[in-house]
């Protein structure tokens, strides 16, 4: 984790007292079980749960005992014993490591999924609203980074919304994915431990029981969650590269919002850059990258290796705390966005009208022209207007093969903006609803 890219929040769940924390209550509530079924003292579990609840782990210390184990987990027990006392030998019983383990890191990126969702909330209220301010804010519509055909600065941002909210329901389904619990034993066979310990601690910890774990839950769970974190940052560099494109000085339809004392440049005074957008697509290819160690870790050997763990030890914080980042950066960057209305509509009329050679095309057509000629029409009209001739429409009508099919006031009607936004309204119902 980088602190520069780290907020608060994301980063207490993958702090070390926070997964001891974690750890240590796994053991607690699968101890309290084992007591329900005769296997421990109920008392040596009260005695458990009395000193182990509020304790601060010593990280320090454990760390110093792993440096001679080189086990974390038995590093952590022994610790645990320092502090409960002779009741901590029933602490662990028919356990292995990976129950501990894999239960703990499902419980963070269950925590962690929750942080996103309300990232994700946030970003989609941002949205919304500048969606709705901008609803009929007419701009030029562009294929291939090409001028062609109008639409709304507002129809722009519903499309983020719609694949903003996909984003959300997969969150949840990932979230879903990994939201299980392992308490088998070694290979999984529970021989040394009853599965109605697993059931007790998967309830207490806000779980469902794995069906079958092996010695590990099986990988292909993380390995949606990450990717699904890849496929929203994927749609969070799309709409910060969208931001980018209209923020070039030639285009200028919008641009960060640049506060009062801020500098874009070390060498240039003047510059006003995009470095939001730019650092969120940075950390787009990030988050993206963690997908695929995620991957590879479902092929593992048998009933369990570890080639996992240390992958796990850095994608599991870093791809969440980087996406926490680039959402909460994204929000407030379309929250404060300064959208250049007057520049839309320089830039929509930029061509003398070539955004409407398409209706143009279609009138000619329903007059009875054929297609190709159509087509051949309009387009030498149209090179024209590339080459300097600003007035689309004159050329149009002082064009005889044209004129053959439409009058002056046919060809000026297809010149109507209106036209192209006559549907905003049923677009924004299918995204937002009757809102």
């Amino acid at each position: 984790m980088i602190p520069r890219y780290t907020r608060p929040e994301m980063a207490a769940i993958w702090d070390p007292q926070t997964r001891y924390k974690i750890w240590f209550e796994i053991e607690a509530h699968a101890t309290d079980a084992l007591a329900e079924l005769g296997v421990v003292p109920k008392e040596a579990a009260k005695v458990i749960w009395e000193k182990g609840r509020d304790a601060k782990f010593d990280v320090a210390r454990i760390d110093a005992i792993e440096a001679e184990v080189r086990h974390d987990v038995i590093a952590f027990l022994t610790h645990l014993a320092e502090i409960v006392g002779p009741e901590a030998r029933f602490v662990h019983q028919g356990m292995t490591s990976s129950d501990v383990l894999d239960t703990c890191f499902n419980v963070q990126l269950v925590r962690a999924a929750d942080i996103l969702l309300a990232d994700l909330d946030k970003l989609l209220a941002a949205i919304k609203r500048r969606a709705f301010e901008h609803k009929l804010t007419p701009t030029v519509g562009r294929s291939h980074g090409i001028h062609a055909e109008p639409t709304t600065f507002g129809l722009k941002l519903s499309q983020a919304y719609a694949e903003f909210s996909r984003a959300k329901e997969r969150l949840l389904r990932a979230k879903d994915e990994v939201s299980t619990c392992a308490i088998s034993g070694a290979v999984g066979t529970f021989a040394q431990i009853d599965p109605r310990v697993e059931e007790h601690v998967a309830k207490a910890m806000g779980l469902r029981v794995e069906p079958v774990s092996t010695q590990v839950i099986p990988r292909d769970r993380h390995a949606m969650y990450f990717a699904t974190l890849g496929v929203i940052a994927s749609s969070i560099e799309r709409l910060a590269i969208e931001v980018r494109h209209l923020q070039r000085t030639e285009v200028l339809e919008a641009e960060e919002f640049f506060s009062e004392k801020q500098k874009g440049s070390s060498a240039m005074p003047h510059k006003r850059n995009p470095v939001l957008s730019e650092n969120i697509t940075g950390l787009s290819r990030m988050v993206r990258a963690y997908v695929t160690p995620a991957l590879e870790n479902v092929a593992l050997w048998h009933e369990r290796d570890i080639s996992h763990s240390s992958a796990e030890r850095m994608i599991g914080p870093d791809a969440t705390v980087t996406l926490d980042f680039a959402l909460g950066r994204l929000t407030g960057l379309i929250d404060k966005l300064v959208v250049h209305t007057d520049n839309m509509a320089k830039n929509l009329n930029r061509l003398g009208g070539l955004v409407h050679s398409q209706r143009v095309l279609l009138a000619l057509t329903q007059k009875g022209a054929p297609r190709e000629d159509a087509y051949r029409y309009v387009q030498r009209n149209a090179m024209k207007v590339w080459k300097g001739d600003s007035d689309f429409p004159a050329l149009l009508k002082a064009d005889t093969d044209v004129r053959k099919y439409l009058s002056d006031a046919e060809i000026d009607e297809n010149f109507d903006l209106g036209y192209h936004l006559k549907h905003v309204d049923t677009i924004f119902k299918r995204v937002f609803g009757e809102s």
